[in-house]
């Protein structure tokens, strides 16, 4: 059964690949300091662009960890809990089996930055909890932008099943949420 398992999530890796050769997933809109981006549908755009194409079994849970500083990987904030919040979200009410994390006892918590899944980690916990996938996010800013990328990764093997890529000028509302 096991073998069974490796080779449908093998299939679904190679189909998510083509499928990501044959789409563009990113976009970067222009710089206006006096449009504020709605984050909320930035995120759940994001999450699906992250599911469009792929052949998920909705009743298998996806873990969705706390979207990380791309400089530091064991730090985040504000703005990477409520980003990896908004995608979790998204795909819970597309009919995708969520857990929540926060509700673990054997998870990295650290203190003020959320539910970081550490590599080492990942394939033990994904497994403890029957994921068939976990949705990691990291984030970096540059200047009047916001870089993000956000992968949904098969614990197995570490394969990316799928990416999406997006930036977002830099307004006093993703600043705050950054500090």
């Amino acid at each position: 059964m096991r073998q069974t398992r490796r080779r449908h999530l093998l299939g679904v890796a190679v189909a998510g690949v083509t499928a990501l050769g044959l789409a563009a997933c990113s976009s970067t809109p222009p710089v206006d300091e006096n449009v504020r981006t709605d984050l909320i549908d930035v995120n759940y755009k994001a999450a699906d662009a992250l599911v469009a194409g792929l052949q998920l079994d909705r009743k298998q849970p996806l873990l969705v960890a706390t979207f990380v500083n791309l400089e530091v990987l064991t730090e985040s904030s504000r703005l990477g809990r409520l980003f990896s919040e908004l995608v979790g979200g998204r795909l819970a009410q597309r009919g995708y089996a969520v857990k929540e994390l926060k509700l673990r006892e054997n998870l990295f918590m650290k203190a003020s930055q959320g539910a970081l899944l550490l590599s080492r980690e990942v394939q033990d916990i994904s497994q403890t909890q029957s994921a068939q996938a976990v949705i990691v996010g990291t984030y970096t800013s540059s200047g009047k932008m916001l870089y993000l990328s956000v992968k949904l990764v098969v614990p197995e093997g570490n394969v990316v099943l799928a990416a999406h890529d997006y930036a977002m000028p830099i307004d006093a509302n993703i600043k705050g949420l950054l500090k």
